[in-house]
């Protein structure tokens, strides 16, 4: 995933579910590392990354 794609979703997710949204992604991030899901998990970070920067 490019970071602009990131950065879209993380904006997304951010109106969809205002600050709960970074629980969200975390939650993402954990099932795929559970289901050994690297690189999904590694996009998740990524939005997970952008979403930060949007709070900030």
């Amino acid at each position: 995933m490019q970071s602009i794609d990131a950065s879209r979703q993380a904006s997304a997710l951010y109106r969809a579910h205002g600050p709960a949204a970074e629980v969200e992604v975390a939650a993402k991030i954990r099932a795929c590392d559970a289901k050994g899901l690297r690189q999904e998990a590694e996009d998740w970070r990524l939005i997970q990354r952008a979403l930060r920067e949007l709070r900030h």
